[in-house]
């Protein structure tokens, strides 16, 4: 994989990692949202014209782009493996700025992506 396609391959990582933080960002002051109609209307309304979403939808948007120009260049069967990579992002950037638990098993579990993400690509 040349460098164009390995950057294509973790710009849409990191797009996709970046959608994922923001969309939490954006539901965090609202607590779990009932799966009733009604409470799913009214938090659909708020979230709606929420900035975060929007920016993480956004991100989706542009990483959809991105991937698919990646696509154009990397065999599906290298780049799919790769997208393993933004839980590690996340799951980092998620304890940061969420204070959300990284404990010995979750990071086990992280070494273990890293270590299958580079034998995937190094194959």
């Amino acid at each position: 994989m040349n460098l164009v396609s390995f950057l294509l391959v973790i710009t849409g990582v990191m797009l996709n990692a970046a959608a994922q933080l923001l969309l939490k960002a954006g539901v965090r002051h609202m607590g779990i949202i009932q799966l009733q109609f009604q409470s799913i209307l009214s938090a659909g309304w708020k979230l709606a014209f929420e900035p975060h979403i929007l920016g993480g939808l956004f991100c989706y948007v542009v990483s959809v782009v991105v991937w698919i120009l990646a696509l154009s260049r990397v065999q599906v069967s290298i780049a799919y493996p790769m997208l393993s990579l933004g839980y590690v992002v996340t799951a980092i950037a998620a304890w940061m700025f969420f204070g959300e638990s990284l404990g010995a098993m979750r990071m086990t579990g992280i070494a273990v992506i890293i270590v299958g993400v580079y034998l995937v690509a190094r194959s």
